[in-house]
C-alpha cells in the first residue's frame, strides 16, 4: 500500500469541554464529505447507458454496446471488493476522491477526444477503468460511516446517505439534455458530467476526515456510550491483517454468503431496468432524449424515499431485521416490472409511473443489504465486507444485465429479457427469505442460551 494512504495516527485528545461541540460539527462534516462525494461517483458512472442510442445510430449493435458497458461491472465489483481491502487500511480523505478523479478524467476522456467511442475494444478498456476507480467510492464511506456514527443510529444515517447515488444517478439526464443543448454535441453527456465530478473530488478531500482519533477524538462508542455485540471477542478498534478479514470474516461468513448471493438477483434487475431504460424506451415507447433523460431522473430520484423509508422500517418496525423489509419491496419489483413491461406505446405516463415505482423500491433491498453486510463484521473490516457482497452484485447481477440482457435483446427481442428480469425478482425474494431462515434461528439460539 502507497505509504500516502496510510491513516492518520491519533491526536491527543481534546480538552473535555470542546469534545461535544467538535464532535458534532465534524459529524456533519464527514457526512456532508461522503453524502456529495458519493453523489459525484454517480455522475460518471452511468453515462455510457445514456449515450448508447447515439452510439446505436453509429452503427454499433445492442450486444457491442453491452459488452463495452459490462466493462463496468467486472471492474467495478472486483474493485469493490479488493480495493476495499485497501480501503480498510487507508485514509478515506485521500482514498476516496482519488477514484472520483480518476473517473472524472476517464468521462472527460470520452467526451473530448473521438479515438474514446470508436470502436468496442476502446470503450471496454475505458468503462473497466472506470469501474475499478468507481470501487473507490463505496468502501470508504462505509469506513466513515462506522467510524463516525453508532450502531444504534447507523441503520438510519446509512439510509440517508445511501439517497446520495440516487441523486447523482439521477442527475445524469437533466445533466445530458443541458450539455447536449448547450454544445450540441452528444458527447457532453460524458465530459459536463466529468468536469463537474473532478470538483468534487477536491470538496471530498476538504471536508473528510478518516475517524475521530484523526482530529483528537475519542472513539464514537466511547462518545454515545453505544457499544455493538462483541465478535468473537474481537475489539472493534483493534487493527486486523489482511488476511484475517479476507479468511475469518469474510469467506467463512455463512450468512454473509447468502446475503451477497441475493445480492445478484437484485442487482439484475436493477441495472436491468436503468442500464437499459433509454434505449427500451426510445426503440420500444417511441420516448424522445428529453423523455428518456427525466424518466431516467425520476426512476432514480425516487429511490430516495423509499430507501429512506426502507431504513427507518426496518429499524422501527422491524427491530434491525433487514430481510422482511427486502422481502416486501422486491414482490412490489416485481408488481412494477410486469407493469412497465406490458403496458403498450402510447401510454407515457404509465411508463413513468412504473419507472418511479421499480426505482421507489429497487434501492430498499440495495441498501439493507449493505447494512447488513456491515453489521456482520468488525468495523475494520467493513469495507471488505460490503465490497464482497457488492462483488456478487456487480459480476453477478450487473453484468448478466450488460451482457445476457444485450444477447437476448439483439436474437430473442424485449420480451425474453423481461422474463429474465421477472425470474431475478423470484429468485432475490427466495434468497433473501433464506437469510431470515437464518438469522431468526441464530437470535433463538441466542435466546435458549440466556
Amino acid at each position: 500500500m502507497f505509504r500516502f494512504l496510510k491513516p492518520p495516527l491519533d491526536k491527543p485528545l481534546l480538552p473535555r469541554n470542546k469534545i461535544d461541540a467538535t464532535y458534532k460539527k465534524m459529524r456533519w462534516q464527514v457526512f456532508f464529505g461522503i453524502f456529495i462525494g458519493y453523489a459525484g461517483y454517480y455522475l460518471v458512472r452511468k453515462n455510457f447507458a445514456l449515450a448508447m442510442p447515439d452510439l446505436i445510430e453509429q452503427g454499433f449493435s445492442k450486444l457491442e454496446l453491452g459488452f463495452a458497458l459490462s466493462g463496468v461491472a467486472i471492474a467495478y465489483g472486483l474493485s469493490k471488493f479488493l480495493m476495499g481491502n485497501v480501503s480498510d487500511r487507508s485514509d478515506a480523505r485521500k482514498f476516496m476522491p482519488i477514484g472520483l478523479l480518476m473517473s472524472g478524467l476517464i468521462m472527460i476522456t470520452m467526451g473530448f477526444f473521438p479515438f474514446a467511442t470508436s470502436s468496442v475494444t476502446i470503450m471496454f478498456i475505458l468503462l473497466l477503468l472506470n469501474g475499478w476507480f468507481q470501487g473507490m467510492g463505496w468502501p470508504p464511506s462505509g469506513r466513515i460511516m462506522v467510524q463516525w456514527f453508532s450502531v444504534r443510529e447507523r441503520g438510519t444515517k446509512m439510509s440517508i446517505w445511501n439517497t446520495a447515488h440516487n441523486i447523482g444517478g439521477g442527475l445524469i439526464g437533466p445533466l445530458a439534455i443541458y450539455g447536449v443543448a448547450v454544445f450540441n454535441d452528444w458527447h457532453a453527456k460524458f465530459y459536463v458530467p466529468g468536469m463537474i465530478a473532478v470538483f468534487i473530488a477536491v470538496i471530498i478531500y476538504l471536508t473528510l476526515r478518516d475517524k475521530p482519533g484523526a482530529v483528537g477524538l475519542p472513539t464514537i462508542e466511547e462518545y454515545t456510550n453505544d457499544y455493538p455485540e462483541e465478535i468473537k471477542g474481537i475489539n472493534q478498534n483493534e487493527p486486523i491483517s489482511a488476511k484475517e478479514i479476507f479468511v475469518k470474516y469474510v469467506f467463512k461468513n455463512k450468512l454473509l454468503w447468502f446475503i451477497a448471493i441475493a445480492n445478484i438477483f437484485v442487482y439484475l434487475v436493477r441495472y436491468g431496468v436503468l442500464d437499459w431504460a433509454p434505449t427500451y424506451l426510445k426503440e420500444v415507447k417511441n420516448f424522445s432524449l428529453n423523455e428518456s433523460g427525466w424518466a431516467y431522473f425520476l426512476y432514480e430520484w425516487a429511490g430516495i424515499p423509499g430507501t429512506i423509508i426502507a431504513g427507518i422500517v426496518s429499524d422501527k418496525w422491524f427491530k434491525g431485521k433487514r430481510a422482511p423489509v427486502s422481502i416486501i419491496y422486491m414482490i412490489l419489483v416485481l408488481i412494477a416490472v410486469v407493469v412497465y413491461w406490458k403496458n403498450p406505446a402510447g401510454k407515457p405516463m404509465i411508463d413513468n409511473i412504473a419507472l418511479v415505482a421499480i426505482g421507489f423500491l429497487i434501492y430498499g433491498p440495495v441498501m439493507l443489504i449493505g447494512v447488513q453486510a456491515l453489521d456482520l463484521v468488525p468495523k475494520n473490516a467493513a469495507g471488505t465486507a460490503a465490497g464482497f457482497t457488492g462483488l456478487f452484485g456487480y459480476l453477478g447481477g450487473a453484468l448478466t444485465a450488460n451482457i445476457v440482457m444485450g444477447y437476448l435483446i439483439d436474437n430473442f427481442g424485449w420480451n425474453s429479457s423481461f422474463r429474465l428480469l421477472v425470474l431475478a425478482c423470484v429468485l432475490s425474494i427466495l434468497c433473501i427469505g433464506y437469510t431470515w431462515v437464518i438469522e431468526n434461528k441464530n437470535h433463538k439460539l441466542k435466546e435458549n442460551q440466556v
